[in-house]
């Protein structure tokens, strides 16, 4: 017997890939197969692509966190197997060349919260809700829970809500600086695509550039901020693309890049 897919994959005009979480009768909860599932959908993203949403099927749950029914019974060592496949597909979110959009259209806890972390920034449903609750069972987040969601609000708020577990609205992640922009659940995958279709339109390559700079910038001293950043500036100046936007804009124009 086949087994259903856990995610499904879309392209919308050629270069927008959406990754839908679809374990909807689990909450999306994450497990197994869909985190390796996750891995392969960002492995074969074709170099046509210029940006990625991730969602959740149904409007309750973007995704619930670890599938704990599949978690019950097992050793330390299946666990650890277990978690550094889910470690892997976050890993493929975070290190995805191009931008990755979270449109978090219901519940984000543990698990599935880290993984709206590992993208760039993201889109919330105005009934979505947050949490980390591993600390009422035992455990810790352990997908960047610690240290993304402190870059994301700061120390001591992290230090609240990672040690209280409690779960919080997403118009608090909205004006805390998790969610960048809250809307009503009918319009939130609209919104997101309207955001990947402007990002979509710019120069692939100086996207690529400003994410990286960014990413990598964020975790250094400023002086050597700066020099990351100057080293991509540089290399931009040799490509087609700066060319052509630039003589597009002379010439009263739209651009044509073709990320070369």
């Amino acid at each position: 017997m086949t087994q259903e897919p856990t995610i499904k994959s879309n392209i919308i005009e050629g270069n927008i890939a959406v990754i839908t979480f679809c374990r909807p009768k689990s909450a999306n909860a994450l497990n197994t197969v869909m985190a390796q599932e996750i891995k392969d959908a960002f492995a074969k993203l074709s170099d046509k692509i210029r940006v990625v949403i991730i969602t959740g099927e149904g409007e309750k749950a973007f995704c619930a966190g670890a599938d704990l029914k599949e978690r019950h019974g097992l050793d330390a060592q299946k666990w650890q197997v277990q978690h550094h496949q889910f470690r892997n597909a976050l890993q493929a979110i975070m290190e995805c060349q191009v931008p990755v959009i979270a449109a978090v259209n219901g519940a984000a806890y543990g698990g599935g919260f880290e993984l709206a972390l590992g993208c760039d920034f993201i889109y919330a449903s105005k009934s979505a809700t947050f949490a980390f609750p591993e600390v009422t069972l035992g455990i810790m987040p352990g997908m960047g829970g610690t240290q993304n969601l402190p870059r994301a609000v700061g120390l001591r708020r992290s230090k609240e809500l990672l040690l209280t577990g409690q779960s919080f609205s997403a118009t608090d992640a909205y004006y805390w600086g998790i969610v960048n922009k809250l809307l009503e659940a009918d319009k939130l995958m609209e919104e997101a695509i309207n955001c990947a279709r402007i990002i979509a339109k710019n120069a692939p390559l100086s996207v690529i550039s400003i994410k990286r700079a960014s990413t990598h910038g964020a975790h250094l001293g400023i002086n050597e901020a700066l020099s990351a950043e100057s080293n991509h500036y540089n290399r931009l100046l040799h490509t087609s693309d700066r060319t052509e936007g630039i003589n597009a804009y002379n010439e009263k124009r739209k651009p044509v890049f073709t990320g070369k």
